[in-house]
């Protein structure tokens, strides 16, 4: 189960990563910082919610 739950939660953040580099190469710089730093949030919290 826990497998399963970081390959979705990696799919996830690979999708998340993808939209902020569209919206990186669209000019809008700040909106992807704020979107990279989901990614980021994504990557880090996980670690401390599932056991």
């Amino acid at each position: 189960m826990n497998l399963l739950t970081y390959i979705v939660l990696f799919g996830i953040t690979a999708y998340t990563f993808g939209f902020g580099i569209t919206l990186w190469r669209g000019k809008q710089k700040f909106s992807a910082m704020a979107v990279f730093f989901l990614c980021l949030t994504m990557i880090v919290l996980p670690f401390f919610t599932i056991i």
